[in-house]
């Protein structure tokens, strides 16, 4: 970083995206009583899709050249396409709360990959808190809840299937990123996504999953197209900000601040809540991030000034 500091602008976008994953969660919880998940998946992304088409067009954003858009865009496939596939068939099999703390091992994942894709340096310190946060996940995902515990292991499965596409999402998505536009990355990311998540919407179709769009009640339309807005457009566009300026495995360990917001909206929202080892996982995992993150800002604060030469 200039000058061994943080640049605020980045860590403020992620912490955005990190409360826009984490509230929309719970939105979307609640709306998928009435609407199965591949079709508020259509749904969402559509919406998403349309705002950010319909800012491109009021900014009169130039397209980048056609490999450009093949590159990034097909990206959009593995996530929010096929991550998001899987989260919402899991997230109609376990609670909300839970869902926002098993995404918390993204950014283990991320770390892994950023140090083999990207090769970034892993210090002892990261890879120990880093095992901290997995041991949460693990808590967290592997409770008794009775005779529902099969129905929420699977569903607990498809997230973490999901939580592995999204943090590959991130580092060849931070391999990839130029001077291109934070706006028009996303834009053709999920535009890509929406055509994948249109390809298989009829799977459902053929197994008697949709309902009729005429019998969703107008609130319930608004809950979808607020959680489209909040899931996909401003979360994408604040993390693709914060990617761009920040290495792959620092931003995604903001990611691990979408449990509090989950869990807080969960409780607020949706009366649940989180028996003692749930808490425990959830409180290792929220640990070993915030002493991650203490640690990177004290060593940015403490790198020396370059040399004459830049080096």
């Amino acid at each position: 970083m200039p000058n061994g500091r943080l640049n605020s602008a980045p860590i403020i976008a992620l912490i955005l995206a990190a409360a826009c994953w984490g509230t929309a969660t719970v939105i979307t919880k609640h709306v998928l009583t009435d609407i199965p998940p591949l079709t508020l998946l259509v749904l969402q992304l559509t919406v998403s899709v349309v705002f950010l088409w319909a800012i491109v067009l009021a900014q009169r954003l130039r397209l980048p050249q056609h490999r450009d858009i093949v590159r990034l865009g097909g990206i959009g496939i593995l996530n929010p396409g096929l991550a998001y596939t899987f989260g919402l068939l899991g997230l109609t099999r376990t609670t909300a709360s839970m869902s926002s703390l098993l995404w918390a091992a993204e950014p283990i994942l991320i770390l892994i990959l950023a140090w083999l894709i990207l090769r970034e340096r892993l210090t002892r310190s990261l890879i120990a808190f880093s095992l901290l946060a997995l041991i949460g996940v693990v808590l967290v995902a592997r409770i008794d809840v009775g005779s529902n515990q099969t129905s929420l292991l699977l569903g607990n499965g498809l997230i973490l299937i999901g939580v592995a596409c999204c943090a590959l999402y991130t580092v060849l998505t931070r391999r990839m990123v130029t001077a291109l536009d934070s706006l028009l990355i996303v834009v053709l990311q999920q535009t890509l996504a929406l055509a994948w998540a249109l390809a298989i919407w009829p799977l459902e179709w053929a197994r008697g999953g949709t309902v009729s769009l005429t019998t969703i009640s107008l609130a319930t339309w608004g809950w979808a197209a607020l959680s489209g807005v909040l899931y996909y457009a401003l979360a994408f566009w604040c993390y693709i900000i914060g990617l761009k300026q920040l290495p792959a495995s620092m931003a995604g360990l903001f990611l691990n601040l979408i449990p509090i917001f989950g869990v807080a909206g969960a409780y607020l929202f949706l009366g649940e809540r989180l028996t003692a080892v749930q808490w425990i996982g959830g409180t290792l995992i929220l640990l070993a991030v915030v002493m991650v993150l203490r640690g990177q800002r004290e060593g940015a604060t403490t790198v020396p000034a370059a040399s004459p030469t830049g080096t």
